[in-house]
């Protein structure tokens, strides 16, 4: 298997990934978008949309000699999507699914598992107990101090599989998938809403791990500020754009661009996986962000993804067609009352982070000892513990991607 990246991480690539979830700092493969990419002059065509990840995905085949390929299935519409298209599309192709059971979280796999077989291909569901378990190892084969590295697990099951690994990743920032949070978004923000009012808004819709004490997670070395974070992000919403293709702009060139592409690119290359990602096709991307906003989101049913829904009923999965999203996605309070909570108490407690000045250990101290933590701080807590092993495999060496937690 090839080695991890060169590491180039410093104070800020800290800062920005414990607060925005991604560093905007980093290399990435895909295109960075503007404004300018975002006006809508197309409509809707679901055979457009069909025919280029047909034409993406007879390119990979052409190019690789794709005989047998994996697909990775949490059962929502992105995925089931793309096994949906390989299966009408490609019946030559063998092809097999993969879907990842948490302990004590909402398992999907059953959902999956389904799918396979209505489709008529094998299915294989990955049982985890302890998600933290391989930390080290998915840490170092990134290189960044991510936590929420369940794209390791996927990528090393399919290489026992095959060399080619598909996804619907893109599906979510490109036609509309976060319903979650545009509601909440559109109720934050007026007319008179400044850019800033925006991002500020913006980042009260992003409740994963966003604690009201922020600032005070990091030490002296990491130079927190909110006006470095707002920067980033203030591009996005200073423009003409209306509202919600202002959020898909920053969802685009946030978390897509500077952590999914980023973390599954690395983790591709370290099990030296083929990637096959229809929806991120070049036609595609230019041709989502030309679609008016509410061309991928109903506002008032909460309905997202609308072009995908009407290409997976085309493709005669009806069925399949579900207004919850589906995601692979463990619980991480169940993960921290069993596994998380005396992790990060082994490796906060001595942090060489705190000592180097990067993170705080007056902080850690005050909710580490706390019982039945909000969601939003076992989360930051997960984040801390990434920085912990990040630094002990990259800054003092004293750890091998083989240790487990």
């Amino acid at each position: 298997m090839a080695k991890s990246n060169e590491v180039t991480t410093d104070a800020s690539t800290i800062r920005n990934i414990l607060t925005l979830r991604y560093d905007p700092t980093q290399n990435t493969s895909l295109p960075i978008l503007s404004s300018h990419d975002y006006d809508p002059i197309e409509t809707v065509s679901v055979e457009y949309i069909e025919k280029s990840m047909q034409e993406y995905v007879q390119n990979k085949i052409d190019k690789s000699k794709i005989k047998k390929i994996a697909v990775a299935l949490s059962g929502g519409i992105d995925s089931t999507l793309i096994l949906a298209l390989l299966r009408k599309k490609f019946p030559d192709i063998d092809v097999e699914t993969i879907s990842i059971k948490f302990a004590q979280s909402l398992d999907e796999s059953e959902k999956a598992a389904k799918t396979s077989e209505f489709f008529g291909v094998k299915h294989q569901t990955i049982q985890l107990e302890n998600y933290l378990k391989e930390l080290p190892q998915a840490i170092f084969a990134v290189g960044l101090p991510f936590w929420d590295l369940h794209w390791y697990y996927v990528v090393k099951k399919a290489r026992t599989i095959t060399k080619h690994l598909a996804s619907g990743d893109g599906g979510d920032e490109l036609f509309g998938g976060y319903t979650f949070r545009y509601s909440k978004f559109l109720s934050l923000v007026t007319e008179s809403s400044t850019p800033l009012d925006k991002v500020k808004a913006y980042l009260a819709c992003h409740e994963r791990d966003n604690v009201s004490d922020q600032q005070d997670v990091f030490g002296p070395k990491a130079e927190f500020s909110w006006d470095k974070i707002y920067q980033f992000l203030l591009p996005y919403f200073d423009n003409k754009l209306d509202p919600l293709n202002q959020v898909f702009l920053a969802d685009y060139n946030g978390k897509l661009l500077y952590n999914f592409s980023i973390v599954n690119t690395k983790i591709h290359n370290h099990f030296e996986i083929n990637n096959v990602s229809p929806i991120l096709s070049q036609k595609l991307i230019q041709y989502s962000t030309r679609l008016a906003s509410d061309q991928k989101y109903d506002h008032n049913n909460d309905l997202g993804k609308l072009p995908l829904r009407h290409l997976l009923k085309k493709l005669g999965a009806d069925q399949f067609i579900s207004k919850e999203k589906y995601g692979f996605s463990v619980n991480t309070i169940n993960l921290w009352k069993s596994f998380g909570k005396t992790t990060c108490e082994y490796y906060l407690s001595d942090s060489r982070a705190v000592k180097t000045g990067l993170l705080n250990h007056n902080w850690i101290k005050k909710y580490l000892t706390q019982n039945d933590l909000d969601v939003r701080y076992v989360n930051k807590f997960l984040g801390l513990l990434a920085v912990e092993i990040w630094y002990r495999l990259f800054v003092t060496k004293e750890m091998k991607p083989s240790d487990g937690l």
